[in-house]
């Protein structure tokens, strides 16, 4: 059973979401202002606490395999998420949810990154990515477009790991000067030999299947980090949240292969002065490897156009790094390249009378 929690604010009960300007949480009704430390402090004293943990939030199983369904715990209505799903919002009262069931145990993230950039800012500069696309279409740009605009928390393993690596080739040094009409090479020969260890830290990895084909999620990397703190649900409240479905043991061979290229890379930057090096062995050994789970923040768009094709818009909602493919407008681009044949022809017909 996954409980539902809604953090409400100490002095008017209304619901209370993350700003990221201050990091801080506000209530919208009385403009009332706290940090997680107030929160978790006045929770604490209430029995039961005032972050509505209820059983009437009972977790239905819907029809299909991978839908659930909750009960807000404001009105009472039915929630429809997926199974990956760990905070959202009441579609009907709009009033912020966590699943704080999905966050317990093993599931229960090391860190959460809190978003640093609000949704009025990446707006703003989401409208102004788009605009220096000539070609997409009008409705691209509508208000009920920008509306969709989500915040996102994804999850993600993050990885530390330290590594010993032995490196071992053939090293050539060419010389070559003239003395009259004859060219002389000298060519010497060294065995190369190298050992190291390396530290290797926040190496990132999605951890939702869903994400596997949105790679605009790992477009936007790499995330700040030393920035992330200790998770608590209140920094969900306001925004998405997605729980992990992929397991570090599914991803170890993958990692280990990363681990092992980036320490052989440093190894084989330490050879230089040689004309030629020729790697025969090498070896890396990983000594120790921290696995931390956290939830990192991306403020999300999605467009589906005619055709049914969906298009991703992702933004770091830390940094700002944005990644994305726009839609094309057929009409628009029609026009334009017809205009340009156009001025084309009226040209070559002018240059022709002329002559």
């Amino acid at each position: 059973m996954a409980d539902i929690l809604t953090h409400h604010c100490p002095n008017c009960g209304g619901p209370l979401t993350f700003n990221p300007s201050d990091q801080k949480f506000h209530c919208d009704y009385c403009l009332s202002i706290f940090t997680v430390e107030d929160i978790e402090q006045f929770e604490a004293q209430e029995a039961p606490p005032t972050a509505e943990s209820t059983d009437t939030g009972v977790e239905e199983k819907n029809t299909a395999d991978d839908m659930d369904l909750f009960l807000c715990p404001s009105c009472g209505a039915q929630i429809v998420t997926d199974h990956t799903t760990a905070a959202t919002y009441c579609y009907f009262c709009h009033n912020p949810v966590v699943l704080s069931g999905r966050l317990t145990g093993a599931f229960l993230p090391n860190k959460v990154l809190p978003f640093k950039i609000e949704k009025e800012k990446a707006i703003s500069d989401f409208l102004a990515w788009t605009k220096k696309k000539r070609f997409t279409p009008k409705d691209f740009f509508n208000e009920q477009q920008i509306e969709k605009m989500t915040g996102v928390y994804f999850p993600y393993w993050v990885i530390d790991a330290e590594t010993a690596g032995n490196l071992t080739g053939k090293g050539t040094s060419l010389r070559v000067w003239i003395i009259g009409d004859i060219e002389y090479t000298e060519t010497k020969v060294y065995q190369i030999f190298r050992r190291g260890k390396a530290k290797i830290q926040h190496l990132t990895k999605n951890a939702l299947t869903k994400n596997l084909q949105q790679k605009m999620v790992e477009g936007v990397q790499p995330f700040p980090i030393d920035q992330a703190v200790d998770f608590h649900t209140e920094y969900l409240s306001g925004f998405q949240a997605e729980k992990r479905d992929i397991e570090i043991t599914e991803l170890s061979e993958q990692i280990n292969h990363e681990l092992t290229e980036y320490t052989e890379d440093l190894l084989r930057d330490t050879v230089a002065g040689y004309t030629t090096f020729t790697p025969n062995n090498r070896s890396v050994t990983v000594e120790k490897q921290d696995n931390h789970y956290m939830l990192l923040p991306v403020w999300l768009v999605t467009y589906q156009d005619a055709t049914d094709k969906t298009y991703y818009y992702a933004m770091n909602g830390q940094t700002g790094k944005v990644s994305g493919i726009l839609p094309v407008s057929n009409k628009r681009l029609g026009l334009f390249s017809g205009g340009i044949f156009a001025v084309l022809l009226v040209i070559a017909l002018i240059a022709g009378y002329l002559i």
